[in-house]
């Protein structure tokens, strides 16, 4: 199996929006587009991807931005038993949102690595769990 990477919403609109860090996750994506790597997003994250775009910029861009999104991310629209109760237990151990919960258990259970710059989110996570993250900035 190829070397799983999992979204977070935050690296999606980095590269998205070409900020500090977009560099580093569209190498990835270009792994992902070669077949080298598996580049997963929940629909959680990508929901909170798409309503930013939604509220700022209007129906029509965000769904263009989805449908770009949909050709070449691995959309997770459901999640197993193992990944619902990891992220019950991640929401219930930090104060995290249930988006980033989700993406931490995807991380876990897929034995991947978090693409992520929310270092005030994660960084005492990183510390006490065994996740791999892949910091973009």
């Amino acid at each position: 199996m190829s070397k799983v990477y999992i979204l977070d919403a935050c690296a999606l609109i980095a590269v998205l929006k070409d900020e500090n860090g977009a560099e580093n996750v569209a190498a990835i994506y270009e792994q992902a587009n070669n077949g080298e790597v598996s580049l997963i997003i929940n629909k959680v994250n990508l929901l909170e991807v798409y309503y930013g775009y939604y509220r700022d910029m209007g129906k029509d861009y965000a769904d263009n931005i989805l449908d770009n999104i949909k050709h070449s991310i691995v959309i997770i629209s459901e999640f197993t038993d193992e990944i619902f109760k990891e992220a019950g237990r991640l929401k219930a151990s930090y104060k995290i949102s249930l988006a980033d919960s989700i993406a931490l258990a995807e991380t876990i259970v897929y034995g991947g690595e978090l693409l992520t710059a929310d270092h005030h989110e994660f960084d005492v996570i990183e510390k006490q769990e065994e996740i791999q993250f892949k910091w973009i900035r």
